[in-house]
């Protein structure tokens, strides 16, 4: 991952500051929610849940991120500073993965569900609004290309990641570690100079 977010310091990589700050907190967050993919299911299935219980639990988070993006929407088109909103979903998805830790029933792992879900739902719409208006003239297509290729390449790199942690030490390492870098990307957000966001 240090090699990833030194890619994104070199002088002539072709994208701006402002973009290359938002490309770099969201892989650290992307690769956080990647971790738990792949192996999902292993892990409902050591909380007492089945296959149907991982769909229950997916269709949750959906459901509660796509009523919350609508709310969030609205109330970011009122407010200057969206990046105080991106952190605070950061921190919110952060305490999310932290709380994978207690999940000891279907029950708590649903109620985990929204808060994630809750948390994706609530920075989304603030970064992508600060994504577009950092964009520059005429390159909207090769910026947001960008940002897809991240989105790609975080999954990748948060699979193996994830998979070789949870082999290795278990799923509450890969929880913590996952929180981490919600609350690192938050952080790093957070020392930005309020210029440049």
């Amino acid at each position: 991952m240090v090699h990833l977010m030194s890619i994104f310091h070199i002088s002539k990589f072709p994208f701006n500051r402002a973009l290359r700050i938002l490309l770099i907190s969201n892989a650290m967050v992307l690769i956080a929610g990647a971790m738990l993919g792949p192996i999902y299911a292993l892990f409902v299935e050591q909380t007492g849940g089945d296959l149907l219980d991982a769909s229950l639990a997916g269709s949750v988070f959906a459901f509660a991120a796509g009523i919350t993006v609508l709310l969030s929407g609205k109330y970011a088109d009122k407010i200057k500073q969206k990046n105080i909103i991106v952190i605070i979903g950061y921190i919110i998805m952060g305490i999310g993965f932290l709380l994978y830790t207690m999940v000891n029933s279907m029950q708590t792992l649903l109620l985990v569900q929204i808060v994630i879900g809750f948390g994706g739902a609530i920075y989304n719409p603030s970064f992508d609004a600060l994504y577009s208006e950092s964009l520059d003239q005429g390159k909207n297509a090769t910026e947001w290309g960008a940002w897809e290729a991240i989105n790609y390449f975080s999954i990748a790199v948060g699979a193996i990641i994830g998979g070789f942690i949870v082999t290795n030490f278990g799923f509450t390492p890969l929880f913590v570690v996952m929180s981490l870098l919600c609350f690192l990307s938050a952080l790093y957000l957070y020392k930005i100079p309020k210029k440049i966001l």
